[in-house]
């Protein structure tokens, strides 16, 4: 009886635990985490990593709110598609009302950890990403307009921003360059997986690029919006938040991403979308951790 027991709470947890996105808030803790090392000169002491600390906690439960809210408005969608066909609001395993309480837990834990333990900069700013990501993105753009990603993006750029704010109280030029960076990068990243997803998008009724524009237009878009990400990732460098060994590692993701995005624009594949999209969180990856090396290193 108890085995059983702890094999239904284990499955409960695990679907819980599934409606806050899991990889996609790693990389928007991680990419917080930087912001907030960025805005740390030197070794930080102790109290600024706790600090530090409280504050990714603080946004992992703020950006986990939101994630099980999205899941409960798009679960119709969600069930449609492949990709996310698997989520527990889509197989019909957890009520709305659960998730949404679940959802409002998280949101009410974080934003009072980020307003008491951290700075109300940081809760306010949180919260706004919720409303933008959870409301204004999923609930109005989404649906309406293909531009959905690049007006929506605003909402996914945010972290490095928070993670900023978080140690310093206030929002500085670089954290708007690291804002930047994501804005820039977040539609070749959709709009790659879009591509090869597009059946997925176009029975779900959702208008993403491909489909109300087509293989074609949405694949010059990918490619133009690479090119302008490329001159945004030189930016902390010509700004002097970093050195060489940034510039060196912006240099080469970045024209492995403008190739990748070429070859998809001259000679379209799925599977060419497919490690398009792959490569492009590498980039992000890999770009901000050269950051972080960068920052202590020199």
């Amino acid at each position: 009886m108890s085995a059983n027991f702890l094999s239904v709470q284990t499955s409960v947890f695990r679907q819980f635990y599934a409606l806050t996105k899991p990889r996609v808030i790693q990389l928007i803790v991680f990419c917080a985490l930087i912001g907030m090392v960025l805005a740390v000169p030197g070794v930080p002491s102790w109290a600024e990593v706790r600090l530090a600390l409280v504050a990714c906690l603080g946004i992992w439960l703020v950006a986990g709110a939101a994630a099980a809210f999205n899941c409960v408005v798009e679960k119709g969608i969600d069930a449609k598609m492949k990709r996310t066909a698997w989520r527990p609001t889509a197989k019909g395993e957890l009520a709305d009302r659960q998730t949404l309480l679940f959802s409002a837990v998280l949101g009410v834990l974080g934003s009072a950890l980020l307003y008491l333990g951290v700075n109300p900069l940081t809760m306010w700013l949180t919260f706004a990403t919720f409303v933008g990501y959870a409301v204004v993105y999923t609930l109005i753009l989404k649906p309406l307009t293909p531009q959905n990603i690049v007006i929506g993006g605003a909402s996914g750029a945010m972290p490095p921003v928070l993670g900023w704010a978080a140690m310093t109280g206030d929002i500085g030029p670089e954290a708007l360059i690291l804002f930047l960076i994501i804005f820039l990068w977040t539609p070749p990243h959709f709009w790659a997986l879009a591509l090869y997803r597009v059946e997925d998008y176009r029975k779900a009724g959702l208008p993403m690029l491909p489909v109300t524009h087509g293989n074609e237009f949405t694949r010059l878009q990918v490619l133009l919006y690479t090119l302008l990400l490329f001159a945004a990732c030189l930016l902390p460098f010509i700004y002097g938040m970093s050195s060489w060994i940034y510039l060196i590692a912006a240099l080469v993701l970045s024209t492995g991403f403008c190739l990748y995005a070429y070859q998809l624009w001259r000679d379209y594949s799925d599977e060419l979308a497919r490690k398009t999209f792959r490569f492009s969180l590498i980039h992000l990856s890999a770009l901000f951790a050269a950051l972080l090396v960068d920052h202590y290193v020199l």
